[in-house]
């Protein structure tokens, strides 16, 4: 598998410095998000919406299903982390979630419900200090601990890493 389809803007990057002024362009990228979704999708028929963004790969409505999934994940995480001490998070199976029959529905009710988690996201990440970015939350499937700097850095790029892919399936559809 050709890792320019995969990973159209590149694997997620692990910075060891992350700065205020980075963070705060990355909580834009969050609140930003689901308009800039919407836009991308809003003229795709059903026809396309099943398009995958490459051989083996998910269709645009899964990505948009997928994106809803993780990133009420992402914000129940931030939320753990804020209130628990070194919590450790419950990881899912997103490939299974995928084949589940929600995600052959329309993507409005996916697109509503990122458009309510950022909106709620952003404020809370508006709101934070930079001691509060400094809690870390355990991802048991990695074994490995997270703080939320490195959480939002990860939740950036997966924004426009599936917004890549969602440009890859529409340029088939051409």
């Amino acid at each position: 598998m050709e890792d320019s389809l995969r990973y159209p803007i590149g694997k997620c990057p692990r910075p060891k410095e992350i700065s205020n002024e980075t963070l705060n362009e990355w909580t834009k990228v969050i609140k930003g998000f689901p308009s800039h979704l919407k836009a991308v999708v809003k003229d795709l028929s059903n026809q396309e919406l099943d398009i995958p963004y490459r051989k083996d790969g998910w269709t645009v409505r899964q990505l948009v299903h997928h994106l809803a999934d993780s990133h009420m994940n992402a914000y129940l995480r931030f939320k753990l982390a804020l209130t628990e001490k070194r919590p450790t998070i419950k990881p899912y199976e997103q490939d299974l979630w995928a084949k589940q029959p929600d995600y052959e529905g329309s993507i409005d009710p996916s697109l509503e419900i990122l458009e309510g988690v950022h909106n709620r996201w952003a404020k809370l990440l508006e709101s934070m200090t930079p001691k509060d970015f400094e809690q870390t939350y355990i991802h048991p499937e990695y074994n490995d601990e997270y703080d939320l700097k490195e959480s939002l850095c990860q939740y950036e790029w997966h924004c426009r890493h599936h917004l890549a892919h969602i440009e890859l399936a529409k340029k088939q559809t051409l």
